[in-house]
């Protein structure tokens, strides 16, 4: 599996510690993720088997992005899956675009359920992170616990890939993207 850097693409600020609460702005109501509940900003974390480069806050002031049809370069290969961590202000379905080497391009659906405290998984992804806590403004909320989910895309060719061109749905966040092979986990066994 390949983790990609998403960073720079980083527009929104939805992680925020306790002394930083009116900083971020995931959704409306400027809700955040606590920083003290998730991984080391920066570092690899595992999440259902698959590393992604858990977001440090940007130049820019982001750790995530917000999906308003960005253009996403990768580094080219053939792959099987997008694995994403992801979460949406309200559970969403829409069209990614697969941009292959040889010009092709293939629409998939991305799923991504609601990110509000104790939501299951609509579309049955992993819930990859959960919080206990939600943040405001002005308070931190107990019993509140938010989720960012481990989702994946299927990549049906078996041709390089070389981007993705995100849905324009603005409810949809991505925190990491990584890619992933069965000729790269078969070569590693």
């Amino acid at each position: 599996m390949i983790p990609v850097d998403i960073s720079p693409h980083f527009d929104n600020r939805g992680i925020t510690g306790r002394g930083e609460l009116s900083q971020g702005g995931f959704n409306i109501w400027d809700n955040t993720y606590p920083a003290e509940e998730l991984p080391t900003p920066g570092g690899v974390v595992e999440v259902g088997s698959a590393p992604f480069l858990f977001p440090a806050l940007s130049p820019d002031g982001g750790d995530n992005l917000r999906c308003v049809g960005q253009f996403i370069q990768l580094p080219v290969g053939r792959y099987d899956w997008l694995y994403l961590l992801a979460a949406s202000e309200r559970r969403s379905e829409d069209t990614v675009y697969l941009h292959y080497a040889d010009g092709s391009v293939d629409p998939e659906w991305l799923r991504v359920s609601d990110f509000w405290a104790e939501t299951p998984p609509h579309f049955g992804e992993e819930a990859g992170l959960r919080c206990t806590v939600l943040h405001y403004p002005r308070h931190v909320q107990p019993f509140m616990g938010p989720a960012i989910w481990r989702t994946r895309v299927p990549v049906p060719r078996e041709t390089p890939l070389s981007a993705v061109r995100l849905p324009d749905n603005p409810a949809i966040h991505i925190f990491a993207l990584s890619l992933a092979s069965h000729r790269l986990i078969e070569a590693a066994a």
